[in-house]
């Protein structure tokens, strides 16, 4: 629930304009829609904001701050995207396919919490072994926001959109079924793919 000190002209706004900006993109979505979702004039969204870039750094400042305030519960990059607000992933997943700058840091910094997460899990006894420890991360926030990015496709075969809570936290358990017991019974796929590694590598 929002605080009343959130519950702003400036607040209303910003809301409005995630939720547009996560529907439609940036491009398609001007200052007169946010405006008129919010019950505001078109003016008033340019006084708080500038303009509509303005804007757009707003809604990257909430994301970020709304995504990284899990702390140490949520350091998990799965936690956290399951943890936002829907407006929060639908933005992000948008973000992520435009690739704007706070898309792009906010995936760096996943990608290295989570390289930290996995080795204190080696350290630990609960993660195996890895001969590249980026590339594992990268792969694995990749594959946890692959359904947002994916989403129109994955919400056609899964029956509900992946910016929702029950068809995420559905995806992410087969694939964190994978994960833990393994999908293959026998290591040619990956003998395959090392062969083709080692003989590619500069």
């Amino acid at each position: 629930m929002r605080s009343a000190s959130d519950l702003t002209a400036r607040a209303r706004i910003r809301d409005a304009a995630l939720a547009r900006f996560g529907t439609d993109g940036i491009a398609g979505t001007s200052v007169r829609a946010v405006a008129a979702d919010a019950g505001v004039s078109p003016a008033l969204v340019v006084h708080h904001f500038g303009s509509k870039e303005g804007l757009r750094q707003a809604c990257d400042d909430y994301v970020l701050d709304s995504i990284r305030s899990g702390g140490e519960a949520s350091i998990e990059a799965l936690g956290e995207i399951l943890q936002a607000a829907t407006p929060v992933r639908r933005y992000l997943a948008r973000a992520l396919l435009d690739d704007t700058p706070a898309a792009g840091a906010l995936f760096a910094e996943i990608v290295e919490r989570t390289e930290t997460w996995l080795a204190t899990g080696e350290e630990e006894g609960w993660v195996r072994a890895s001969a590249d420890t980026k590339a594992r991360a990268v792969t694995y926030v990749s594959w946890l926001l692959a359904p947002l990015v994916l989403g129109d496709q994955v919400g056609r075969l899964l029956g509900g959109d992946p910016a929702e809570t029950a068809t995420a936290v559905r995806g992410a358990r087969a694939g964190l079924e994978m994960l833990t017991h393994g999908l293959f019974t026998d290591d040619r796929w990956l003998t395959a793919f090392t062969d083709i590694d080692e003989r590619t590598r500069p």
